[in-house]
């Protein structure tokens, strides 16, 4: 199931009548639609050795490039695919489940401005950490929650983090989060880059429809961060 096939295929009144109809309930998630923003430049950031890459699989790669933009130490996001068996998927391929990838975001960061252990705990409050069979209203395994690490200490870290949230008792059902070794990175198509910013509209009407910001207030009350 992929909601965001019919948010795309909208003209921006329908979007725009859509809103007005339901503006009170995305004013107060935080995500009502302002002016279109400046789309961000895709090119690559220069190499760097202090820059280092993180990779987390969040559901709808929109809201995670979004919600990992925020992040101070984050220098450039780019939504992908990743985890699968087939090289280079198109987002077709990967909206079959047929290829295995899930979709990513891989992360461009200052660690010294960010540690990774600290996008590991921000991770777990941006996702639905309870459901391994997709992501809010977005369903099946291209829309799995996981984390891959690009090495052993990434993936200490992630694991150690795991079982913390695991044994804290906060929850009564297993973390459903996977941690996978990363491997083969595939950008996805250009026009879904930096989506929130491109289409403003269309982002905050899928994002409010498809439930994200009220599960995230459900599982982690005031700690949730949108």
């Amino acid at each position: 199931m992929n909601a965001r096939r019919e948010i795309t295929s909208m003209t921006p009144a329908i979007v725009r009548a859509t809103l007005a109809a339901i503006s009170i309930g995305v004013l107060a998630l935080g995500v009502a639609a302002g002016p279109p923003a400046e789309s961000a430049n895709v090119e690559p950031v220069a190499a760097s050795s202090s820059l280092e890459t993180a990779t987390f699989a969040g559901g709808c790669y929109w809201c995670t490039e979004s919600d990992f933009d925020k992040v101070e130490g984050v220098v450039e996001t780019v939504s992908g695919f990743m985890g699968g068996h087939t090289k280079s998927p198109t987002y077709e391929e990967v909206g079959t489940g047929a290829t295995g990838h899930a979709e990513v975001v891989q992360v461009k960061y200052d660690p010294a401005k960010v540690s990774y252990r600290q996008l590991v705990d921000y991770f777990w409050r941006q996702v639905d950490v309870l459901d391994g069979a997709g992501q809010f209203c977005d369903r099946g395994s291209s829309y799995r929650p996981a984390i891959f690490a690009h090495t052993p200490e990434q993936q200490r870290i992630a694991l150690e983090s795991k079982d913390a949230l695991e044994r804290s008792g906060r929850f009564d059902r297993p973390i459903a989060v996977e941690i996978e070794p990363a491997s083969e990175f595939t950008a996805g198509p250009e026009y879904h880059q930096d989506y929130y910013k491109k289409h403003p509209l269309k982002y905050a009407f899928y994002r409010a429809g498809c439930g994200r910001d009220q599960r995230l207030k459900q599982l982690w009350g005031d700690e949730a961060s949108h």
